[in-house]
C-alpha cells in the first residue's frame, strides 16, 4: 500500500504503559509512533487512584475466588464476578482459581515484589529526571481497618512484605489517628507502607505525552485499530481509519483490549477486563494526608492538592460499559465509615475504567511467541502506574539488544 507509514518502533496503545514504552525507547536513540484509539492516557490510566504500591499483594489470595462467588448476586460487593457462560471468562476463572493457595500466592509475591520494587526507584528518578509535574510525593499508604477479625487475618501479609524487601508498620488505632487525624473512632487499627507513594494519574500521563512529543515521539490520537496483517512470523501492517501504519518493531500495550488484537494475531492473551470505578471531587476541608485502603470496604483513597477520589471496587462484567450506579454508591458509602469528611463540597467526575487482569496477578512483558517484531507490554492489572516505569525500561532494553534489568522469563506469554 502506497500511503502506508513506516516507523521505527510502532506503539498500538497510548495509555500509562505505552506512553512508558516510548520514552524509554525515544531516550535509547529509537524513533516512536504510537496509535491511541482516544487520547493519551484516556483509558484506565486516567481515573485511578494513582498509588504507587510495591505493598500490593497479589490478587489470588487463598480464599479470594471463593469470597468472589459468594458475592456474585451482590450488586456492591467489592469483587463482583458476573454470571456468564463466556468461555474465556470461565478459563480464567479456572486458572485464577488453581492459583489461589499459599504457596502460589507467596511464589506470585515474591516475583512482583522485585518488579515493583524496581519500578518504584526507576518512576522517582524519571520523575526527576524528565521534570514531571504531576503531584508525585513520598506519601507511603495506608491499609486501614475497623474490624478486629479483618485486622487480625491481613498480619501474615504484614509479616511477609519485610522477607520482600518493604517496611510494613502496624499500628493501633490511637496510632493511627494521630498519624491520619481525617479518620475516626471507628478505625481499630492499620498497616502503614512508608516507601509507597502517590501521583495524579491524569496529570502523569499528560507529562508523559508532552515530553514523549518533545523528543520527537508521535502520538496518533483518535486513530483506533481496524484490522493487523502478518507475513512470514511478522506484523506487516496496521490498519485505522486514518491509514495503515507499520513498524520495525510493534509493540502492543491495548491494556484490556489486547485479547481482542491478539485474536487477529492467533494469540491467546489471557486477560479480562477487571471493571474499576472512582468518584473525583474538589477537596474536603478534613482530607486525608495519607492515601489508604479502607480494607474491609476496597474503597481507596487519594488527596492532591488538586482534588480528591474515591475509587477501586473489581467488577469482572466483560466490556460492559455502563456506569453502574450502586457500585459508584458504594464508593462514598464505604468511606463514610472511616472518615469524618468522606466526600468533597462537589463532584468533579464520576468515571470506569476496565485494568487487564492476568490470572496470576503478573504482567505479560516480552516478545509475542511466533511474531519476531511483536513485543507484548500488556496486562499490568490494578498496578499500571506502578509498573509503567520499570515496563518501559525492559521494553527499550529488548528493543535496543541490551542486558535486561531483570529476568523476563516470569513474565513471558509462553507461561500460559
Amino acid at each position: 500500500m502506497s500511503n502506508t507509514r513506516n516507523s521505527d518502533i510502532l506503539i498500538l496503545g497510548g495509555g500509562i504503559i505505552g506512553l512508558s514504552v516510548a520514552l524509554a525507547c525515544l531516550r535509547a536513540g529509537r524513533g516512536v509512533t504510537i496509535l491511541e484509539q482516544k487520547t493519551a492516557g484516556s483509558a484506565a490510566s486516567h481515573g485511578n487512584c494513582g498509588t504507587i504500591t510495591p505493598s500490593h499483594m497479589p490478587l489470588h489470595a487463598p480464599g479470594t475466588l471463593i469470597k468472589g462467588l459468594k458475592w456474585m448476586l451482590r450488586a456492591d460487593a467489592p469483587l463482583r464476578i458476573k454470571p456468564s457462560l463466556d468461555p474465556a471468562l470461565i478459563g480464567w476463572l479456572l486458572r485464577f482459581a488453581r492459583l489461589c493457595n499459599a504457596r502460589d500466592f507467596r511464589a506470585t509475591a515474591e516475583v512482583k515484589a522485585k518488579l515493583l520494587l524496581a519500578s518504584r526507584a526507576r518512576l522517582e528518578q524519571l520523575i526527576a529526571a524528565e521534570g514531571l509535574q504531576c503531584e508525585f510525593e513520598r506519601s507511603g499508604t495506608l491499609y486501614v481497618y475497623r474490624d478486629p477479625a479483618s485486622f487480625a487475618a491481613a498480619a501474615g501479609d504484614a509479616a511477609l512484605l519485610p522477607e520482600l524487601g518493604m517496611v510494613c508498620d502496624t499500628l493501633d488505632g490511637d496510632q493511627v489517628r494521630a498519624l491520619e487525624p481525617a479518620l475516626n473512632a471507628s478505625v481499630i487499627g492499620a498497616h502503614f507502607h512508608p516507601g509507597d507513594a502517590r501521583l495524579r494519574p491524569s496529570t502523569y500521563a499528560a507529562e508523559l505525552a508532552r515530553v514523549v512529543r518533545a523528543a520527537g515521539g508521535v502520538i496518533e490520537e483518535q486513530t483506533a485499530i481496524d484490522g493487523i496483517a502478518t507475513h512470514a512470523g511478522r506484523v506487516v501492517h496496521v490498519d485505522t481509519a486514518r491509514g495503515r501504519h507499520a513498524g520495525r518493531d510493534v509493540v502492543l500495550a491495548l491494556g484490556a483490549w489486547s485479547p481482542l488484537l491478539g485474536r487477529q494475531l492467533g494469540l491467546k492473551i489471557p486477560i479480562q477486563p477487571g471493571k474499576g470505578y472512582s468518584i473525583t471531587y474538589s477537596r474536603p476541608q478534613r482530607a486525608p494526608v495519607i492515601p489508604m485502603v479502607l480494607k474491609e470496604r476496597s474503597v481507596c483513597v487519594t488527596a492532591w492538592g488538586s482534588g480528591y477520589r474515591l475509587g477501586s471496587t473489581m467488577e469482572f462484567a466483560g466490556y460492559d460499559t455502563r456506569l453502574n450506579r450502586v457500585r459508584l454508591d458504594a464508593l462514598a458509602r464505604g468511606a463514610a465509615e472511616y472518615l469524618h469528611e468522606p466526600v468533597g463540597p462537589k463532584v468533579e467526575e464520576e468515571w470506569f475504567g476496565w485494568r487487564p487482569m492476568t490470572p496470576d496477578d503478573l504482567p505479560i512483558i516480552g516478545r509475542a511467541p511466533g511474531l519476531a517484531n511483536l513485543t507484548l507490554a500488556t496486562g499490568h492489572g490494578m498496578l499500571g502506574v506502578s509498573l509503567s516505569a520499570i515496563t518501559g525500561q525492559l521494553v527499550s532494553e529488548l528493543l535496543t539488544s541490551r542486558p535486561p534489568s531483570l529476568d523476563l522469563a516470569p513474565y513471558a506469554a509462553s507461561r500460559f
